[in-house]
């Protein structure tokens, strides 16, 4: 897999043509090789790869892969070899940049809403699971809520029918309970089949180390290899309920903002194939 660079043969602002190895293959316009110093316009060249380009680069990818808004490479070297390109639009057009760690703070892309709402999203719902005792009622976030029966989990958010995100909630008890019997285990292997999920605890890490009725050490060795066995699920400790229930709120919107982002911009980025 690679990411060929070649010269653009027609008269361009835009000198250098980039075949970006998604699906059949993207070609854009660019202006540089590469992000060094600022972000690189892109332009969609709008025909196929040419079929004799005059190679310029040509940049061996340790992957390629389309997440959300964004394609993200890697090239198999050790310096400059992250990058992204990203699809946003500007003033009613779409707006194409190349973009790595060092040309940009954030990328924020298809996002000018108020920054109060979780990740700008006005129409935000949350399912709450039917078995939940004591349910954050989210009084104090522009949400709505709705009980049903999660899969697995306690709050999830949905995006077109399908879960896009899922917070298994906590007490500190209740999360050492869960380890020193093995549950925990299980319901994180459920978890993992999500696209995303956490386990949100309402209580500081330090409490560990105060329980009474187990061994702390025994709590923090389990949580640790619970970890390691299952890196894609988090467990975040919140400190109290109150931030546990705004980080939820927050996580699961960005979910669903990431899940409605990658829609759009798979939908943008398949015309350009």
């Amino acid at each position: 897999m690679e990411l060929l660079i070649a010269r653009n043969p027609e008269d361009s602002s835009l000198p250098y043509l980039v075949l970006v190895p998604i699906g059949e293959g993207i070609v854009l316009r660019v202006k540089d090789t590469w992000p060094r110093a600022s972000k690189i316009y892109c332009h969609r060249h709008g025909l196929p790869w040419p079929e004799n380009p005059e190679i310029v680069e040509s940049l061996p990818l340790r992957s390629c892969v389309q997440r959300g808004a964004a394609i993200s490479i890697e090239v198999d070297r050790a310096r400059e070899s992250r990058s992204q390109f990203v699809i946003t639009q500007a003033r009613g057009r779409e707006m194409i940049f190349w973009q790595s760690a060092r040309t940009t703070k954030a990328a924020r892309p298809n996002v000018a809403l108020p920054t109060a709402r979780a990740s700008g999203l006005a129409d935000l719902q949350f399912s709450v699971d039917t078995r939940e005792r004591y349910a954050w009622k989210f009084t104090q976030q522009q949400v709505s809520t709705v009980k049903e029966a999660l899969p697995v989990g306690d709050y999830g958010v949905k995006v077109h029918g399908e879960w896009a995100a899922v917070v298994e909630r906590k007490s500190l008890e209740d999360l050492a309970g869960s380890l020193t019997t093995g549950k925990l285990r299980f319901r994180l292997e459920a978890l993992a089949e999500l696209p995303r999920a956490v386990v949100l605890v309402e209580d500081r890490y330090s409490s560990i180390f105060k329980l009474k009725h187990v061994r702390p050490a025994l709590v923090a060795d389990m949580l640790a290899e619970c970890q390691i066995r299952y890196p894609q699920v988090p467990v975040i400790f919140a400190e109290n309920r109150t931030l546990a229930q705004e980080w939820a709120f927050r996580f699961l919107g960005a979910a669903a903002r990431e899940a409605l982002e990658g829609e759009a911009a798979a939908e943008r980025w398949a015309a350009a194939e």
